[in-house]
């Protein structure tokens, strides 16, 4: 009753906090659409942009863009397996280093099927504000025909085939759910997490990413600005972790056993990474081999920099010394905030974000988990809820229309954070409850004790 009573306090709070700016936005005017002038001359308005996808001949693909887009495809699994599972499997006791590596393993299976069913469809063809249709169940429609010389492309990445977006954006797909599994590491039954990722990925993240990437989507409509998945990915992402952390409680022995990394090398390994990989993830979502892709990596690597060095020095003035695991936390927090803002800001404003999400997302897995008490174990909810919170914000203050061809507005931003804090969190809640209720999420005790490894897989570690 306690874990209820406190997951409705925070989801209250949660609420409380972003419904006067959902309240705002949902009064500010859009934008009037004006012709452009020269000389006082009416310029005739462009042709409006394709709102389905669309059957090209292959001459209008560009061949430097699809590259980029096939590199930063991979670039961005690579986050996932290895980069993700050897961050977070470093993290964990060695008891549960399997465990937590066969978590990010299966979700990539897992999820690449439920985006070819119905997924991508979903997420990324048209239909209504709320979710879209079923044109590409199974993909249905995404072709290549050779002796033709034709090819799908989708109507938001004109350029490159439609198969290299929708295998970009299922990267996306699979790392976001993986990144919940730091809240609830080595507690969850391994039945109910491939039930929950399975049914989360299609009515939590497949809408929202609908919502704020797809063209119809009613907070793309309101101007909500996310290049590469500040709010979709990790915001999302972040307030899920929260839900199953309250709901699944803490681990047998939290505060009074040890709970340290069991191989901090595999974590900085996996942080590298993660590094590397995000370059796919910022500058791929350009979507092109252009300048704004190569902003946007510039960006993602100072941001990062900055970042790990803000969380490194505040350790070190609060706690004494600069640890190994809180500059590769740090170097993650800059990741998370700078990839909304990515494809928006230049260097200066980079810094900043960067500094800001070191200092924050140190306080809030440090000061702010101790405050509320719940067990967050590997600070999903810490650094990539409240990171892409940081980063979604200072989106709407530092964008450039220069860069992005998109002027920043905090209130509009607040309204992607507050419609996502509410839906991911309520949503996710209604669904672990019910998992929990029918088989249950949590292991027995003596096999959390024993470790998730033998316990539920059967294996364990000799190093």
């Amino acid at each position: 009753m306690r874990r209820l009573t406190r997951a409705l306090i925070i989801g209250l709070v949660l609420a409380s906090a972003t419904g006067a700016g959902i309240a705002c936005a949902d009064e500010a005017p859009a934008a009037p659409a004006a012709a452009a002038t020269t000389g006082g001359a009416a310029v005739p308005a462009p042709p409006p942009a394709p709102t389905e996808p669309q059957l090209v001949s292959v001459d209008k693909i560009s061949a430097g863009d699809t590259a980029w887009m096939l590199t930063s495809t991979a670039l961005v699994l690579l986050m996932t397996i290895p980069g993700l599972a050897l961050f977070y499997g470093g993290m964990v006791r060695k008891k549960n280093v399997l465990a937590t590596l066969m978590q990010s393993f299966a979700i990539t299976c897992l999820v690449t099927i439920l985006w070819w069913v119905i997924g991508y469809s979903w997420a990324f063809s048209p239909g209504s504000p709320w979710l879209g249709g079923s044109s590409r169940m199974f993909m249905n429609g995404m072709v290549f025909m050779k002796d033709a010389g034709k090819v799908t492309v989708s109507h938001l990445a004109l350029t490159i085939p439609e198969t290299v977006y929708a295998m970009f954006q299922l990267t996306f797909a699979i790392i976001t759910p993986a990144l919940i599994c730091g809240a609830f590491a080595e507690r969850m039954k391994f039945s109910a997490m491939m039930i929950f990722m399975g049914v989360w990925s299609l009515v939590v993240y497949a809408p929202i990413a609908h919502w704020v990437w797809e063209a119809g989507g009613w907070l793309n409509q309101r101007g909500v600005l996310d290049f590469a998945g500040g709010t979709v990915v990790h915001i999302n992402a972040g307030i899920a972790a929260l839900a199953a952390a309250l709901i699944l409680g803490k681990r047998v022995g939290y505060g009074r056993d040890s709970m340290a990394p069991h191989n901090l090398v595999l974590t900085v390994v996996g942080a590298g990474l993660l590094w590397v990989g995000w370059f796919g993830f910022n500058a791929g979502s350009a979507t092109a081999a252009d300048g704004r892709a190569g902003m946007a990596m510039a960006v993602t690597q100072i941001a990062t920099a900055a970042a790990a060095l803000a969380w490194m020095f505040a350790e070190w003035i609060l706690k004494g010394k600069p640890s190994v695991l809180g500059i590769a936390s740090g170097a993650v927090a800059g990741l998370v905030a700078i990839t909304p803002a990515s494809g928006f800001v230049g260097p200066t404003s980079s810094v900043v974000i960067g500094l800001s999400a070191g200092v924050v997302c140190y306080l809030s897995a440090t000061s702010l988990k101790a405050l509320l008490g719940y067990d967050d174990s590997l600070d999903a909810f810490g650094v990539h809820c409240i990171g892409g919170i940081v980063g979604a914000l200072l989106t709407g203050v530092f964008a450039s229309k220069d860069i992005g061809g998109a002027d920043g507005s905090v209130v509009i931003q607040l309204l992607g954070i507050g419609a996502t804090l509410i839906y991911g969190f309520s949503v996710s809640f209604a669904i672990l409850k019910l998992i929990d209720v029918t088989i249950g999420l949590r292991v027995a005790e003596d096999q959390e004790r024993e470790g998730l490894d033998l316990s539920l897989h059967g294996e364990r570690v000799d190093y």
